[in-house]
């Protein structure tokens, strides 16, 4: 039987990963104790104290134990926090550690929910291994730790008895992930069809929405921006941006990739794809209407383009989009 800890960080904790975590993983349980007279898991929540308050006091778990309390554990899931992520960060010290030394020196196996990556990260776990997390928060977590590979598209990341999913509901994903390792393929599957979670979905990049990178400082940068946002569906090339601003073409290109982690290319490509994803998702709307809209005209170009950014072809994304409640 494995011994599963469920954190219930200090702070603003996600109470949907921690209590969803507790039903979905009790659930698998008692599936598989009717088939086997066995249980598969025993889950604890775990806190600094108890009982454990949310910062702003709208909820309280009350764990049955501390983390100086716990003698040994298989598997340590660690949920989302909210707020500011330094405060968590600092708030959660003594549990950081506690983390770190389980799986260093005892080689307990971590699981991290959404942005619960970033203390996830505070131990060194990550270093030199990939890690997901929610697709708005996954530039910040590269900059704070650059020794980490962040995979924003990911929807579930392995890494050797580390585990780490994407944005919000997506922690369902790993945990199917995690019954099927403990408990076989079939009780997984049991899981994911009791509880409606698609197995399917191994990419988030479809959920995503490009805002630009804006908190640069660099003022240039920030008008050539500007230019490629207002102007995304006219013939913009490098140069043209270059001459517009008095600046050499090499320079800027360095500056731009520096301030915005993107060439200008790539940036024209993501802002083009975003706006025709938001004409794509109206119902009147057809592909090459999106296309021409967003200044391509070759439809090959176009799908590959969109693909390479989404995951899926401007038809699928539609398909997916345009008709949620039909």
């Amino acid at each position: 039987m494995k011994h599963i800890s469920i954190l219930v960080p200090k702070g603003q904790y996600s109470i949907v990963n921690i209590a969803g975590a507790f039903q979905i993983l009790n659930w698998a349980n008692d599936m598989f104790f009717q088939q086997t007279r066995k249980r598969l898991f025993d889950i604890e929540f775990v806190g600094h104290n108890i009982p454990a308050t949310d910062r702003d006091g709208i909820y309280t778990v009350t764990p049955p134990k501390t983390i100086f309390q716990v003698k040994k554990t298989d598997l340590i899931i660690i949920p989302a926090v909210h707020g500011e992520i330094q405060d968590a960060i600092r708030v959660n010290q003594e549990m950081i550690q506690w983390v770190a030394s389980q799986h260093l020196e005892n080689g307990v196996e971590i699981a991290t929910f959404c942005i619960g990556a970033f203390l996830l990260a505070e131990t060194g776990i990550l270093d030199d291994k990939s890690c997901s997390t929610h697709w708005a928060h996954a530039d910040a977590l590269q900059q704070m730790y650059p020794k980490i590979n962040v995979t924003p598209g990911n929807i579930v990341t392995i890494n050797n008895g580390v585990y780490s999913s994407g944005g919000a509901y997506a922690f369902t994903n790993l945990l199917v992930y995690l019954i099927e390792r403990y408990g076989g393929r079939e009780l997984a599957l049991m899981t994911a069809k009791a509880f409606m979670i698609d197995i399917d979905r191994n990419n988030q990049s479809m959920f995503m929405i490009f805002n630009g990178q804006k908190e640069h400082g660099d003022e240039l940068v920030l008008k050539v921006q500007n230019e490629i946002e207002t102007q995304y569906f006219r013939n913009i090339s490098v140069s043209h941006l270059a001459d517009r601003n008095a600046i050499n073409r090499r320079t800027l290109e360095r500056r731009f990739k520096q301030a915005t982690g993107n060439s200008l290319i790539e940036y024209l490509q993501r802002v083009r794809v975003e706006k025709a994803k938001h004409i794509l998702e109206e119902p009147s709307k057809n592909v090459a209407e999106a296309m021409y809209a967003v200044g391509y005209s070759d439809a090959k170009s176009f799908r590959e383009v969109f693909k390479k950014y989404v995951g899926a072809s401007p038809l699928e994304y539609k398909r997916k989009f345009a008709h949620v409640f039909s």
